[in-house]
């Protein structure tokens, strides 16, 4: 199978690639460098460099007011789209660990944005399914646990306004979508994969941006 006009991502043209992208700004910056400093662990949470301006991007294309993001983390892909949203737009954060989203909250705060965050520590499926059941959500960004995808999935598209888009982080795993044998995670992420494709409410692409994202549009 041809694979068209491939380009390997080298450490040259990766900072290249970033150098050309809208930067960090110093919020950012520094809540990456903390990230990494507090939870050298699991850092590798945190959402690609590059993935702050595409979601900031995708956020002012769909012209979102109301956002969700199902994984908060530290708050630096949250930061991210809540700058993108109008004054009067509202993020809501799902996550279950204070101690992580304390840094979020300062970042935000930093930021001038986080009366446009609405953080609810809770089990991310408690909190969807309070929600409103009629189609609302503009945007959503799936970063959380890989053996819950297709249940978040679930809750959020029924959700979605025609047209909205879920951006679905980590579709890729590391590779191990590949193995036939995967297991845990991985094989979470394969199965999560083949659900989103064959959806039929959903117009799918899967992208190999970071750690593979996939984009889906509500018909």
């Amino acid at each position: 199978m041809t694979k068209g006009n491939e380009t390997k991502i080298t450490d040259e043209l990766y900072a290249y690639m970033l150098a050309h992208n809208p930067p960090l700004d110093p919020v950012q910056r520094e809540l990456v460098e903390t990230t990494y400093a507090r939870f050298p662990d699991h850092a590798g949470m945190v959402s690609a460099e590059e993935q702050a301006p595409l979601l900031a991007f995708l956020v002012r294309l769909v012209g979102a007011r109301h956002v969700v993001e199902v994984g908060t983390f530290t708050g630096f892909s949250a930061l991210a789209m809540a700058r993108a949203l109008p004054a009067d737009g509202t993020l809501i954060a799902c996550d279950i660990s204070e101690e992580w989203t304390a840094y979020g909250r300062e970042a935000w705060a930093k930021a001038g944005v986080a009366d446009r965050i609405d953080l609810r520590i809770a089990p991310a499926l408690d909190t969807l399914r309070a929600m409103p059941a009629e189609p609302h959500i503009d945007f959503a960004y799936l970063d959380a646990d890989k053996g819950g995808y297709i249940a978040y999935w679930e809750e959020l598209v029924p959700r979605m306004r025609q047209g909205g888009l879920i951006a679905v982080d980590n579709v890729l795993f590391h590779g191990g979508v590949t193995d036939p044998g995967a297991t845990g995670s991985a094989a979470a992420i394969k199965e999560f994969n083949d659900h989103a494709a064959a959806d039929a409410r959903m117009d799918s692409v899967l992208l190999t941006v970071a750690d593979g994202l996939t984009l889906a549009r509500k018909k």
